[in-house]
């Protein structure tokens, strides 16, 4: 066993622990809780198909898309609590990159650099959500249509399965179709410009992926909403206000570093491609390309563009040292010593990696983020002093206060495609204090405001006698109406 045992066999050992490492961190996104929280109804009281939730839209009809992974999550939480739900989207996102690994090429150190770099762009998405599955499918996907262009291994019939299941996981299946329309988009236009590559899926190939794509259609039906949960995705595209005041639906910031590797990756696969001796085959430049494009118009897309450019950007580094000879040859065997050194290397990588995620999920640690980052306190005063009338809370906290004071219900929460671009922009409106927003919190009977300090809506009620402020700290201030 240590003969074989390799340098190249321990750098992919070390590469998985540091990603699994990387991808272990205090579970802080506060959507988290409202998918705790609609896995406890589905379990307790059957499938949700109207909110019980809010006041606002109370009744509703409302297609839980994440259903099933909901109750994954939820699994995790009562497994472990903390540290369960930052495990759950380590093992995802671990598990991603491993399939990114399968489709790259070249030597350990070409595919160690380059999937550090897309987990580093990637990991700005990852939290304990049902989307970190989607990840995690959204890779498998792409294996199998890599398999199939590359390896000649037809494994297409695994697709409508996985979209199946995928439709009642989450609605990021339509990341599935958007590879597969891309793969499809990018085989036709090398058929047509690029004949003779042997890389190139032949037209018969290029139709039974279109027929593969149909069937996978009629396989999202399968789901407890039939046909509302493909028109899911559309739904939530046309909400306007996502994209102008949602942080991960906007364009990413660039002047944020954790922003700065998907920069790197993005150029660094645009100039590996250009001095590549590889021509950039048709599909590769409509998956990069569009996922790109997707990447830069919402932050939350750069994981998708990862996923997709890392395996290019490996497939050219290697073209590149190859034409100029620089390869590593791999060995089958070592020496006993050298392979007992090389365990001992893994075992202090892996105590190593032990010893981060440890503290990182320490209870002094964890409590004391979710303390900057979370009205813990002020949610604690709501559940002693519950509201005489309804709530109007902050849109950031709407999912932390649906699972922390259930019998409080809430204005809005982080679930977009329930309340819509009308409901989101009135919150908007009352939330930064605009022209208005008192017609708005007198026609829902708004009582108490659980609000950022700084907020405009704070502001505007600080200046009026008929509130005052009965609980403030840092992260939120409680307001309720009195008498003028």
């Amino acid at each position: 066993m240590l003969r074989r045992l390799t340098i190249e066999r321990t750098t992919q050992v070390i590469l998985f622990i540091l990603l699994f490492a990387l991808a272990t961190r205090i579970p802080l996104d506060t959507d988290t809780w409202w998918h705790l929280r609609s896995a406890e109804h589905t379990l307790t009281n059957g499938m949700i198909y109207a909110d019980p939730f809010s006041h606002t839209m109370n009744g509703q009809p409302w297609t839980n898309h994440s259903w099933l992974s909901q109750i994954v999550l939820l699994g995790a939480w009562k497994l472990a609590g903390d540290s369960g739900l930052a495990i759950y989207t380590a093992l995802l996102a671990t598990a991603g990159m491993w399939m990114v690994y399968r489709m790259s090429s070249g030597n350990i150190y070409i595919r160690a650099f380059a999937l550090i770099l897309g987990a580093s762009a990637a990991a700005v998405f990852w939290s304990p959500r049902p989307q970190m599955i989607s990840f995690f499918l959204s890779t498998v996907l792409l294996y199998l249509l890599y398999r199939y262009k590359y390896q000649k291994s037809d494994h297409l019939w695994l697709i409508p399965p996985l979209m199946a299941l995928w439709g009642n996981f989450h609605a990021g299946f339509s990341i599935g179709f958007i590879l597969l329309g891309g793969s499809i988009a990018g085989e036709v236009i090398g058929n047509l410009f690029a004949r003779g590559s042997s890389d190139l899926v032949a037209w018969r190939g290029i139709r039974k992926l279109i027929l593969v794509s149909v069937v996978s259609v009629g396989a999202l039906l399968l789901n407890p909403y039939g046909v509302q949960m493909l028109l899911v995705p559309f739904q939530t595209l046309s909400i306007g206000a996502l994209s102008s005041y949602i942080q991960e639906w906007q364009s990413p910031n660039f002047q944020m570093r954790e922003t700065w590797p998907f920069v790197a990756l993005l150029l660094l696969t645009l100039g590996a491609a250009g001095a590549s001796p590889r021509r950039l085959n048709w599909t590769d430049f409509v998956l990069c390309a569009g996922t790109a494009f997707m990447a830069l118009l919402a932050g939350r897309n750069i994981a998708v563009f990862a996923v997709v450019a890392t395996p290019v950007l490996t497939r050219h580094l290697d073209a590149i040292l190859s034409e100029r000879s620089w390869v590593i040859r791999s060995l089958k065997s070592v020496s006993p010593v050298m392979g007992l050194l090389n365990a001992i290397l893994i075992g202090i990588v892996l105590m190593g990696g032990l010893g981060k995620v440890l503290w990182t999920l320490a209870p002094v640690q964890v409590a004391e983020a979710k303390a900057e980052a979370l009205p813990l306190a002020a949610t604690a005063y709501l559940t002693e002093h519950p509201p005489a009338g309804a709530l109007f809370n902050s849109y950031n906290w709407g999912g932390y206060l649906m699972y922390a004071a259930p019998e409080i219900p809430v204005f809005v929460d982080g679930r977009t495609d329930l309340y819509g671009d009308t409901m989101l922009s009135r919150y908007l409106l009352a939330a930064t204090g605009g022209d208005g927003w008192e017609e708005v919190i007198d026609e829902f009977g708004v009582s108490t405001v659980i609000i950022e300090p700084n907020s405009g809506l704070a502001s505007k009620l600080r200046e009026e006698d008929a509130w005052r402020s009965v609980y403030e700290d840092e992260l939120a201030v409680i307001f309720e109406r009195g008498q003028s």
